[in-house]
């Protein structure tokens, strides 16, 4: 068999804050103590066992450590694809070339094509299963223990960091004798259910809808099954209709959106209508290489000015933190913004610096409305960095490493 899925996985065990990456499920869900990123997470000692060294100064901050970063495309786009099919043709060249057993994925659920279903890939032309967006939470690394007891010694993981951050801690008791790690960025999750109550709301006929994409232009867009497709603006979504529990608290309060200890990051932030990757060590330079010429790359552009936009998100997240409904803008006012961010709001690597800046906002904001406690552990220095500059830094007893007295 191919495509290995779980025999039967076990039911989670409860956690206070839990996106399901699988480890609960495993034999010893006590593991989650060491393995989840949303207790005590220290990027630094991973980065330096993974990198090499931890991140430094400048976009390190923002997006962790890394060799290269580029704009980037398959010259012949995947049939299937989310983009162009990077990240499943990066799977696909190390079964090719016989460099791992097998890699452990999502693919579509027999039951609800848009429902993450993990599984493990041993066959190259299987890897077309695992093309596309998958929405919900998906207990990929439970499968762990499926792949050790097949024998398998050399492995690819393709995940979010949440995934990748409890894969990295667990990774010296796996055993493997090699191991990569493809990412892709995270930033809100939710459950499938949540997904199709949001595609609800976006089309009178959400089960004609086959794709959905958040682009770098401010834009969402939709395919349909007759192969039309829609676009619409972000100011446009029905973001204030959704209920306020729909994005779960743990992805409000991420860290990690970049996915800083994958060894490759491919995602969409700066890729201006591309996709953007990010080479964080050998391994992951190894991986690109293997793709050799399929794979066109260029240089990230960027342009525009983040702060405004940062700003406006942040005072809209902080009514929402403390409860207050979020400012609706009005209709006649939609179209234009509309209009004028894609043309005047940042891009390229200054729009991904954009939405980490929110993303940290958005940790330091929800984690001290909801669980102030857990900050002083939850959240690292570099987000504290990030978010400074807008006013939001540690109040006492919110950083173990800062006095404010």
């Amino acid at each position: 068999m191919s495509v290995i899925l779980p025999a039967q996985l076990r039911e989670p065990a409860p956690r206070t804050l839990c996106t399901d990456c699988g480890v609960s499920r495993m034999e010893n869900p006590a593991a989650c103590g060491k393995a989840c990123q949303f207790i005590t997470p220290d990027y630094p000692s991973f980065e330096r066992a993974i990198h090499g060294r931890a991140r430094g100064d400048g976009d390190e901050v923002f997006f962790g450590t890394f060799q290269a970063m580029y704009r980037a495309k398959m010259r012949t786009p995947l049939d299937g694809a989310q983009w162009t099919g990077i990240t499943t043709s990066l799977g696909a060249d190390l079964l090719a070339k016989g460099k791992i057993d097998a890699v452990l994925t999502m693919i579509p659920h027999a039951d609800d094509n848009w429902r993450p279903q993990p599984a493990l890939i041993t066959d190259p032309a299987d890897m077309t299963k695992a093309r596309g967006m998958r929405m919900g939470y998906a207990p990929l690394l439970a499968l762990l223990e499926d792949a050790q007891a097949q024998g398998f010694t050399k492995l690819a993981v393709i995940g979010i960091p949440c995934q990748v951050y409890a894969l990295r801690a667990l990774e010296a008791e796996l055993n493997l004798e090699r191991l990569y790690v493809i990412g892709t960025p995270c930033s809100d999750n939710t459950t499938t259910e949540n997904f199709h109550h949001f595609l609800s709301l976006l089309d009178a006929n959400p089960d004609t809808i086959t794709y959905l994409e958040f682009r770098a232009d401010f834009r969402v867009e939709l395919r349909f099954k007759d192969g039309s497709t829609r676009l619409i603006p972000f100011l446009s979504l029905p973001i204030s209709d959704l209920p306020q529990d729909f994005f779960p608290l743990t992805c409000r309060t991420c860290v990690d959106y970049t996915n800083s200890l994958a060894d490759i990051t491919v995602g969409y932030m700066a890729g201006e209508g591309e996709q953007w990757l990010v080479v964080r060590n050998a391994r992951g330079a190894e991986m690109l290489d293997g793709l050799g010429d399929r794979v066109a790359l260029t240089t990230p552009g960027s342009a525009g000015k983040r702060a405004g936009a940062v700003k406006g998100f942040i005072a809209n997240t902080a009514r929402a933190a403390g409860g207050l409904p979020l400012r609706r803008m009005p209709d006649w006012v939609r179209p234009i913004v509309s209009w004028l961010q894609p043309r005047i709001g940042p891009k390229g690597i200054e729009f991904a610096r954009a939405r980490v800046e929110m993303k940290a906002a958005e940790t330091v904001l929800h984690l001290r409305r909801s669980m102030p406690a857990k900050m002083k552990n939850m959240i690292p220095d570099h987000v504290w960095k990030i978010a400074s500059p807008y006013g939001l830094t540690p109040e006492k007893g919110e950083n173990s490493d800062v006095d404010t007295r």
